[in-house]
């Protein structure tokens, strides 16, 4: 007795602490509480029901995510000070408290998350006790969503068989309300369990006992419905009664505790650890025969040797396979003396085993080739038997997940990108942590790339060989053709193209287009620079160290020895041997201008038109003179080797040199000239007649003259 009263007295001082947190001398912190859905309005102090005890605020809700509006009466004498609603992650308030005109309530709204998941589900308002910001007042209102959830089950074929399990579909309007199970009932007629998949319901059954049989499924929900008039809440809807007619099979399915076996030389020989359904009819330490078909004579699956009956009507046996098996294929036929006694199924799978690797690169084909590029993706396909199961690593590079990925027994298809880092030579494939005796060779990237890491210079700044095109004309004296290479431009951090191969053929040719020297350099290897992140692998003893001077490989003519408009052709292409796809070629071709052609020119000007100091006219025609000029010819500045139809020179002429008559008339005289010429434009000709226009001074006359006519010229 004294005891009872020490209980209830702390029953009653906790329930008083309990009150004082909530209520003060001016009474409760709520007077109402009104929660208002679409359709429906709930007031505290008319809808609420008791859970546990406690008083709780029951509405009916239709969506997982309901919106609803508050109404919140303050207590009498709470009217001064403002209302708070405390924040929850049940809740998202999507408008303030903020007092309703009048003032006599405030008003709110939020949105309620996942309903059905949701629990423990309260409001808590808050009022601060006075001015001067002591303790603040607290009220919590307790709310329990409660929904109309309906469950049907309309089989389409109402027939089972014993030992094999049947699943039908489930119609509800909230089949998120259904609590499931993954286990099966036990000890009935029909055993079942309910399951949800991919949003639907699924109702599994196992019938037990043969004829026609009652299934009983007592379905409960995750949120409670309300009965008798709102008074009590409710977890267990309405039983679902269907009736089937079971027959018996005339074999009996025995269920194995392991749907997968490999078959390999251990479980050839000693066998596998398997547990099987008690058969009734088994005899220990006996062997029986599995085959694929129900009549004697089939071929040997396995064997069965059972070993002990365990506690849960189940018996371990060794099981040694012999064959493989799937279980699309057939059922399993455990025999006694040919004589099928039982069906079961399971697969017998061989051992993983990779024969084959194929690689796809980007872009590309399958290919046998093992070889594989830092900082590449690609496809990798392994082919061999039993690769569904088998857990493939691949040694320190990512598989990417991807939508064109195979998965079969006979071949997988892998996405992977190898690092571009990566410092092994060889990626080993792993099963399960096993290697499988496959692997990837890890190959620099040997790809052609454009040939603008390939400076020249010939007298000027270095320039890439890939911004002279076409003929570049030289009007200094080339002292020698230097060629560097730009290392740090072939490997970038988005690009590698690895190890560059080239091949340089040299030409020199004189201005008529005759070979003077041709040579090949076939063993030019540019590495990378320091800036490649491959760095590291590219050294190599063949790598190119330093610049190529032309003049260290000529030997008949230097470049600095090179006549007038000769020509210096270059071509540096890649060594297409070492490539899988097609190299670059830039050609260089130099030609060593000059402005000015400077001669000694002999000519037979004839009909001479001369005019002598202080006479008023030109004399009459001349006969043939000879002329012997040193001349300037002048270059077409954009041409190779082209003359200007101009000359400008200065020497000697003799005046009518060849005309032998006596004809005391004729006037001979040698005169000191400088004259000026045009020639006809044609080049091919051999015999021109060039006009002639100068003067000078005559040496027997020792007078000063000018001369006008033309001339006949022979070009050998």
């Amino acid at each position: 007795m004294p005891s009872l009263l020490v209980v209830l007295g702390l029953l009653l001082l906790t329930s008083l602490t309990a009150t004082a947190q909530s209520y003060s001398s001016q009474g409760p912190l709520l007077r109402e509480l009104v929660l208002r859905t679409d359709t429906m309005r709930y007031q505290l102090s008319r809808h609420t029901v008791l859970v546990q005890n406690e008083p709780n605020l029951y509405f009916y809700y239709s969506q997982e995510d309901e919106t609803a509006e508050l109404e919140v009466y303050p207590g009498n004498g709470r009217t001064g000070r403002p209302l708070r609603l405390v924040r929850s992650a049940d809740f998202l308030l999507l408008d303030s408290l903020t007092p309703a005109p009048g003032g006599q309530f405030y008003r709110a709204k939020i949105k309620f998350k996942e309903l059905t998941a949701a629990r423990f589900l309260r409001l808590t308002f808050t009022q601060a006790n006075d001015s001067a910001g002591g303790a603040a007042l607290t009220q919590t209102v307790n709310l329990l969503p409660v929904t109309r959830t309906t469950l049907e089950l309309r089989p389409a074929d109402t027939e089972l068989f014993v030992g094999e399990e049947k699943v039908f579909e489930l119609s509800s309007n909230n089949p998120k309300n259904i609590r499931t199970s993954a286990d099966w009932t036990k000890g009935r007629d029909i055993d079942y369990r309910i399951t949800q998949e991919k949003g639907g319901l699924r109702l599994h059954v196992l019938p037990n006992a043969l004829g026609n049989r009652l299934l009983t499924v007592q379905p409960q929900t995750e949120r409670p419905f309300l009965t008798d008039n709102n008074r009590r809440i409710s977890y267990a809807l309405p039983p679902i009664r269907q009736e089937f007619t079971v027959k018996a099979s005339r074999l009996r399915f025995l269920s194995v505790d392991k749907k997968e076996i490999t078959l390999d030389e251990v479980s050839r020989r000693r066998g596998v650890e398997l547990i099987l359904d008690n058969g009734r009819t088994f005899d220990l330490k006996r062997t029986y025969r599995v085959e694929e078909q129900e009549e004697a004579g089939g071929a040997l699956i396995a064997e069965v040797f059972t070993r002990q009956y365990l506690t849960n009507d189940r018996v371990l046996c060794w099981l040694r396979v012999y064959n493989t098996h799937r279980q699309t294929d057939s059922y399993l036929y455990i025999k006694e003396n040919d004589q099928a006694k039982y069906i079961t199924n399971f697969n017998i799978s061989p051992k993983t085993t990779v024969n084959a690797v194929s690689v796809r690169h980007r872009g590309g084909d399958w290919t046998s080739s093992p070889n594989v590029n830092p900082g590449e993706t690609l496809d990798v396909r392994l082919e061999g038997e039993s690769l569904a199961r088998a857990r493939f690593h691949f040694e320190d590079v990512q598989v990417i997940p991807s939508d064109s990925s195979i998965r079969t027994d006979a071949a997988v298809v892998y996405r992977v990108q190898v690092p571009v880092t990566i410092d092994k030579r060889r990626i080993t494939i792993f099963n399960a942590g096993v290697p499988t005796g496959q692997s990837l060779a890890v190959r620099e990237f040997q790809r052609p790339r454009p040939l603008d890491f390939v400076n020249v210079t010939f007298g000027e700044s270095p320039r890439p060989v890939t911004r002279l095109n076409g003929p570049v004309l030289y009007d200094r004296t080339v002292s020698d053709v230097v060629f560097s290479f730009n290392t740090a431009g072939i490997d970038s951090d988005k690009q590698l193209y690895g190890k560059q191969y080239l091949i340089f053929d040299i030409r020199t040719q004189n201005a008529k287009g005759e070979l003077i020297e041709m040579r090949t350099v076939d063993n030019i290897v540019v590495c990378p620079g320091e800036n490649s992140v491959r760095a590291a692998f590219y050294q190599d003893k063949q790598c190119q160290v330093g610049n190529i001077s032309l003049n260290n490989l000529l030997s008949a003519r230097k470049t600095y020895a090179l006549d007038d408009w000769s020509t210096i052709i270059i071509t540096v292409r890649h060594n297409q041997a070492q490539y899988q796809e097609a190299g670059f070629t830039q050609k260089l071709e130099l030609v060593l201008q000059r402005r000015v052609k400077f001669d000694i020119d002999i000519s037979f000007p004839g009909g001479l038109l001369t005019k002598y100091k202080g006479e008023s006219s030109f004399t009459s025609f001349g006969g043939i003179s000879l002329a012997t000029l040193a001349q300037f010819s002048f270059y077409h500045p954009t041409k190779i080797n082209k003359l200007r139809p101009y000359k400008i020179g200065a020497g000697f002429v003799a005046l009518n040199a060849f005309n032998l008559s006596e004809n005391p008339d004729i006037k001979r005289d040698l005169g000191i000239v400088v004259l000026g010429s045009v020639y006809p434009t044609r080049s091919d000709a051999k015999l021109t007649f060039p006009l002639y226009l100068g003067g000078g001074y005559l040496m027997n006359k020792k007078s000063l003259f000018f001369l006008f006519g033309p001339g006949i010229g022979i070009r050998l």
